[in-house]
């Protein structure tokens, strides 16, 4: 992962080398996909279950599936939207 800072939506920093933070972003993106777009849950889904993965073996999480995923959400959601914001967030931090 990245150490690239940014800033969540209340203002506070998330460091990109802190996989909590990344895991939470995640989970916000499910929790926003299942109210904009349920459709996409799934692929939300994917991404949270790699990032779990990844934590739980210690490994690297599979970049390839997460921006697959994010790629697919990014296309199905609206513009300026919540979802998208966050989509945008977890690419820049994992760098995929």
């Amino acid at each position: 992962m990245s150490s690239y800072n940014m800033r969540d939506f209340d203002g506070s920093a998330h460091d990109g080398s802190d996989p909590a933070a990344v895991l939470r972003l995640a989970e916000r993106l499910v929790e926003r996909l299942r109210i904009e777009k349920p459709v996409l849950v799934p692929q939300g889904e994917i991404i949270l279950n790699e990032l779990l993965y990844a934590a739980q073996d210690g490994l690297p999480a599979n970049r390839g599936r997460i921006r697959f995923a994010l790629e697919a959400i990014g296309i199905g959601v609206a513009a300026g939207g919540g979802c998208l914001i966050l989509v945008q967030e977890i690419g820049r931090v994992l760098d995929v």
